[in-house]
Formats: structure tokens, sequence, C-alpha cells
């Protein structure tokens, strides 16, 4: 939710600015890139060293870098823009009323005057001061400009009161803000299922029978699912690839079987399935306890057919919005459309061999979108998560329609 976003982080001249040391911690584990902001009085509490090692970037707090020229400053308006989220965490008393009445006496305000982007803002003070009509009063302006409010907590305050107005803590910042953006996202809310990669078909200890899925457009599925803010159960065969995102839950299976019941156990709770799995259509009937030894210049395997785990799914779906992939050689619209009916989906993607750059083992893509009307929207070539994106838009367009 976090990772690669470019975080301005503004610290104001309470106690709790020692809580920021580790909430720059998180957001760096989390995968943001950070900026720190630090106001005089605020360094007092922390000190800047310790936050430009955590952050890997050097901590600003005046408009002129008085190590350098004079003419070498500390540009607020891109610092402004440079972010996809502020935050300002303590937000003292002192700051919130100069940010409701937008006066600018320091960089941290005039960088919050220049934002575009999302400002969560995480009150700080003692709680007659939390209390006092003024600072509801700010609060109030700040909220109507757009601004996001972190609520204090009840607990131990500096004076050593008990009451409101004590920071959330790290962890609690991060949760408030990965669920406000997940809210405002179109698949807040929604459960997908996505299955990927290949089965692997046991033989006997040593061997079996497989395909050339990586399970790359499976993965690029579950990513762009998470991103769209969706609650994402990928349910993946066997591939080097991995994935970490809080929003997407990784059940790894083996075989098509194994596969066809983590599938049927997510089924009922999704609202949005996707099969991109290469599934193995038929499995070795016995499966040797030993490895088998070469002996014979042949070796004659009786295969029988494996579930049918698409068609098992069309079956059950009540509300689900259920796709398929169609990998064809020959006939492509026709027999898409064909299993597209065959299997109760909503819609198909179609893969051709013929295209160049398309199918197993490579980055791209090239895909046709074919729905129960019988619409078709045919895309370029493209990688494999922009690929992804598509077929989203794709999904979100008919299920809002």
């Amino acid at each position: 939710m976090l990772n690669g976003k470019n975080i301005l982080l503004g610290i104001t001249g309470g106690i709790a600015a020692y809580k920021t040391t580790f909430l720059v911690r998180l957001f760096i584990k989390a995968g943001a890139n950070i900026k720190i902001i630090l106001t005089h009085s605020a360094s007092s509490f922390v000190s800047p060293l310790t936050l430009a090692t955590l952050s890997k970037n050097p901590v600003v707090s005046d408009f002129v870098k008085t190590e350098a020229h004079m003419t070498d400053w500390n540009n607020h308006v891109e610092l402004g823009l440079w972010a996809d989220l502020m935050i300002i965490a303590p937000a003292t008393a002192n700051t919130m009323s100069k940010m409701a009445s937008g006066s600018c006496d320091n960089l941290l305000l005039a960088a919050y005057l220049s934002a575009k982007c999302p400002v969560y803002i995480a009150p700080a003070m003692d709680l007659d001061m939390y209390k006092h009509p003024s600072i509801k009063s700010s609060m109030e302006a700040l909220v109507s400009y757009g601004n996001k409010i972190i609520p204090a907590k009840n607990g131990e305050l500096a004076s050593g009161l008990h009451g409101e107005g004590r920071m959330a803590e790290p962890e609690e910042i991060i949760a408030f803000i990965k669920n406000n953006i997940r809210s405002g996202l179109p698949l807040s809310g929604n459960k997908v299922l996505i299955t990927a990669g290949p089965t692997y078909e046991a033989i006997d200890p040593v061997r079996f029978i497989g395909n050339h899925s990586s399970g790359l457009m499976g993965f690029e599925l579950a990513k762009t699912a998470a991103s769209l803010g969706a609650e994402v159960y990928l349910v993946t065969g066997p591939t080097h690839l991995s994935i970490q995102h809080d929003n997407i839950h990784v059940v790894d299976v083996v075989s098509a079987e194994d596969m066809y019941h983590s599938t049927k156990m997510y089924f009922e709770t999704s609202d949005i399935v996707i099969c991109a799995a290469a599934v193995a259509d038929y499995r070795p009937k016995q499966v040797a306890d030993q490895k088998i030894k070469k002996s014979d210049d042949t070796l004659t395997l009786e295969l029988v057919k494996n579930t049918d785990i698409l068609m098992s799914l069309g079956r059950q779906k009540t509300r689900q919005f259920l796709v398929g992939f169609a990998l064809e050689t020959e006939n492509e619209v026709e027999n898409a459309t064909g299993k597209m009916k065959r299997k109760n989906l909503d819609a198909i993607v179609l893969n051709s061999m013929q295209d160049k750059g398309a199918g197993f083992g490579v980055p791209t893509n090239k895909i046709s979108f074919i729905d129960t009307n019988s619409t078709i929207t045919t895309f370029e070539l493209k990688t494999k998560a922009e690929v992804a994106m598509d077929i989203f838009n794709e999904i979100i367009k008919r299920r809002h329609a």
C-alpha cells in the first residue's frame, strides 16, 4: 500500500516527536521514500542526525541551507509537489492553528501550503489544550480543507495527567493512512480470488507432469487487485515468484487437486474470481511410491481427467464475477466464446499462440477481453502488469454498468 510512495514527514515541537524515529522505520520498512522537515523546536526532542540516518535523506529545517552559499535553498514548492502523502506528526496546537489560518512562518508551513497531495495530521498536546474550543475550531477548518485528522488517543500525558491528547502510536498512524487510502480505491471492500502458475502432477516421488507457466500473469493480477483496494487470495502452483503486500494472502499448492480444493474454499466469499492458472487437464492414475527405474525403451502412463476447476466454479457461481483465460492456437474467438458459455463465465481473456510476445515464459502479453454480450475488446502487446490493469478496468466497467 505504501511501497514506492514519496512521503513528506513534518515534525513539530512536542515531546511525542521521539516517536517519529519509529514511524520513519515503519515507513521505510513498508518501502516508502521519506523526506523530513523538522521545525527548530522539534530538534530539541529528536535529533536531525538520527532522522537523517533512518530516512536516508537529509533533514531540513530552514529555507536557506546555512552550510552552503546563501543562494542555495530548500525549495518548499519542490518538497510539497514531490510528496504523494504528507504527514505532520506530532502536530502541536501552535502548528495546527497556523495551518488553519494560512499563517506561513517556517519551511514546514510553506511546504504544507504548497502540497497537492493528501495531508494527514496527528495532533499531540495535553488534554485541556486538546479540548479547547480554539483547537476544535482549527481541526474543523483543517478537515474542511481536505486534510485527514488522525485522532489523538487516551493515555498518560507529558504533564503526568491521564486523558485524551496523546499522539497515536506509529503503528496506528500507518494503519490509519493505509485504511484511508484503501477506502478511496475502486475495489475497496471487495474480495478477489486469483489462481496462478502451473500445476505439477506427480508420476513418482521425483518426476511430474507440468507445463511452462511462470505464474507471472496471475501474480500481476494479484498486485493490481491489491493496489485497487481489494483483499486478494492468490492460489498459486509451484513458481519462483514471490509477492509481499498487506492485502495479498498467498496460498501455495502443487497439484490440480490441491488447487481445486483451495479455490473452492475461498470461492463462496469472493466477489471477483480470475482463473489464470495453467491447470493440468490430466494426472497419472497411479503414483509410484518409489522412483521408477529406467528399464524398457518405453514407459506407458495411464492418465485420468482432473476436475475442471473453472467449470465447477461456474456451476457454483451466485454473485461472483467469474473470469477465465483461454490460450488458443486456432479459431481463437470461437473457441474462447464457446468456453465462456460452456463454463458459465462472465468474461474470458483470450491469448493467441499466434501472437509474438504472448503466452508462457515472457514478460508481455496480448489479449482480447470477451464478455457475455460478445463484446470483444482487443489490446496491443503490453507488459503483463499493464495487461492486468486493462483486465481489471474491463471488469470494473461491467460490474458498475
